[in-house]
């Protein structure tokens, strides 16, 4: 059995991985702004979880989980970064402190938890970080410019990071989740003030909030998913969860690829001759 640390629990996905890791049989240290709304997982499995205070834009709440993990278990075996939320909004709309605020928590708040597990995770030759990415992370659409932002930046640190690693005996992989049935866009979601003149993207914003009920990906079959990537010995990089993902993901590579291809002559024609 491992031994797993996973930030924001209280509901979605996050909480449904700690459900799977703890009916599997993991120690897990579950997480939650307000640690009171994850006192019902410590309860029905009191002798493998454990919960701990966690503001991933706070470094000593940080420190402190991460030394609960070892008070309780010894240490951190698999890590899953899940902490964060989202903000609709045109890129002209954005609000400064709310922006820098998105990348806090969806970005640097990963990259805090990484930099406080990786120390014990070299010293014990192994580990897995897995980062919840998102739909998002391969495809950009309004009005979720600014969220994608956070998300392309996790992708990016993922591929990096694993490939720094990978000699230390420590894996890392991201989850790229479509639309699943949580409450992430009706209790996570932050607003820009619209402008008129995007009228679009003031459509899509009460699209997404109108469907925010209605999404087709099963919370418990993901976190199956993440089980099954943190018993891997060689997961992949990157994973994608639900048919939408799938789709969004074919039909960018596809334009991606015809538009590399049409534009050849222009790329292979700037080097010295």
């Amino acid at each position: 059995m491992s031994r797993w640390l996973i930030t924001g629990c209280s509901t979605g996905i996050g909480r449904a991985i700690a459900v799977a890791a703890l009916g599997a049989g993991h120690s897990v240290v579950v997480t939650a702004r307000r640690p009171e709304t994850v006192e019902d997982l410590v309860a029905g499995s009191p002798e493998t979880a454990v919960a701990a205070a966690l503001d991933v834009t706070d470094r000593t709440q940080i420190d402190a989980a991460v030394a609960a993990a070892h008070d309780a278990f010894g240490g951190v075996d698999v890590l899953v970064n899940n902490a964060g939320y989202g903000y609709l909004s045109a890129v002209e709309e954005g609000d400064d402190a709310e922006v820098r605020a998105l990348f806090d928590t969806n970005f640097f708040g990963a990259v805090d938890m990484i930099k406080a597990v990786l120390p014990a995770m070299r010293a014990q030759g192994s580990g897995r970080i897995i980062n919840v990415s998102s739909m998002t992370g391969i495809v950009t659409n309004p009005p979720n410019t600014y969220y994608s932002c956070t998300k392309h930046a996790l992708e990016a640190l993922t591929e990096g990071l694993a490939k720094e690693v990978e000699p230390l005996g420590i894996k890392v992989c991201a989850i790229e989740p479509g639309a699943f049935q949580t409450d992430y866009i009706t209790r996570s979601m932050h607003q820009a003030d619209s402008i008129g003149d995007y009228a679009e993207v003031t459509a899509r914003k009460e699209v997404i909030r109108a469907f925010g009920e209605h999404l087709p990906g099963d919370p418990a079959k993901l976190a199956a998913a993440v089980l099954q990537l943190a018993s891997m010995d060689d997961p992949p990089l990157r994973l994608l969860l639900g048919q939408d993902v799938l789709h969004a993901f074919r039909e960018k590579t596809a334009a991606w690829s015809a538009m590399v291809d049409e534009w050849e002559p222009v790329t292979t024609a700037v080097n010295f001759d």
